[in-house]
């Protein structure tokens, strides 16, 4: 298996390193984006890399980004731009070239089943993020219906907030921000029905949207393991928590660590690492048939 922690390619000049993905000018509009190994955990970027994790999420995304074209354009350009490059061959799998879109400040979440901050927020308040939602559920229920919970987008080191969907209508207005929603709920119905039936629950997700020639597109990954929680369906059982195809593994095993979840993360033992190698390869396995 290969890994790659960090690009330092000399062919183009660097614009952003994000918690997972380098991001390169391209030529003019656009953009290269090269998906690293790199893990983040409670918003920090841990110093483990983990195999083939890059070249997953890359792969998955360019599988939704196809799928998914009929409901709203993406940013894709090319899919594969070294698959024949000898000298850019370490990129080969984990990058794409796209268009140059103006991103838009609200990370579009919905989420299909309770857990996780939701889950918390509904045992303070009854609500998730404001939304009323029926008495009785625990942690794993399903959702009468899917749920759109926005949220800002954070730098490295912060955490993101949840927002009202009033709030992110004084952010992008409000014709901007039904779509945004109205999409948003529209591509996770398509993408868990999928997923279903390949033996993955997408139980929450988040996309991010752009502008390209004044129309939304859909940019940066799509409902990959790093942007959703997976569950396998087989042995799905609420009132507990799931097992996971997705970094959900690391966050436990760090919740057993005496760490307070600020940078520098703590290394992952090699057992750990391959054991989430495991998962993420078996997710893009069971979405893909690859």
């Amino acid at each position: 298996m290969t890994t790659l922690y960090e690009s330092n390619e000399q062919a183009w000049k660097l614009i952003n390193r994000g918690k997972v993905r380098d991001v390169y000018e391209y030529a003019p509009n656009q953009l290269l984006i090269v998906v690293t190994d790199r893990l983040s955990a409670f918003d920090v970027v841990l110093p483990t890399p983990i195999a083939e994790k890059g070249t997953v999420l890359t792969q998955i995304s360019t599988f939704w980004f196809e799928q998914t074209d009929a409901i709203i354009p993406n940013h894709l350009v090319d899919a594969d731009p070294f698959s024949t490059d000898e000298e850019h061959k370490h990129l080969a799998g984990r990058s794409v070239v796209v268009h140059r879109a103006e991103a838009l400040p609200v990370e579009a979440i919905v989420r299909g089943y309770l857990t996780g901050s939701g889950r918390r927020d509904y045992e303070r308040t009854g609500k998730v993020c404001g939304i009323d939602l029926p008495s009785g559920l625990v942690e794993a229920s399903q959702l009468p219906e899917p749920i759109y919970t926005p949220s800002t987008k954070a730098a490295i080191g912060d955490h993101d907030e949840n927002i009202s969907f009033d709030a992110t209508v004084d952010l992008i207005g409000r014709e901007m921000a039904e779509k945004v929603r109205d999409t948003a709920l529209e591509l996770y119905r398509f993408g868990a029905g999928y997923a279903l039936e390949r033996g993955i629950i997408i139980a929450d997700t988040k996309f991010e949207f752009g502008i390209l020639d004044g129309e939304l597109i859909l940019i940066d990954e799509a409902m990959t393991p790093d942007s959703s929680r997976f569950w396998p369906a087989d042995g799905y059982e609420p009132g507990k928590s799931q097992p996971s195809f997705d970094k959900q593994y690391v966050r436990d095993y760090l919740e057993t660590l005496d760490w307070d979840k600020t940078a520098p993360g703590p290394e992952l033992p090699p057992e750990v690492a391959a054991k989430t190698s495991e998962k993420y390869l078996e997710a893009w396995r069971r979405l893909t048939q690859s």
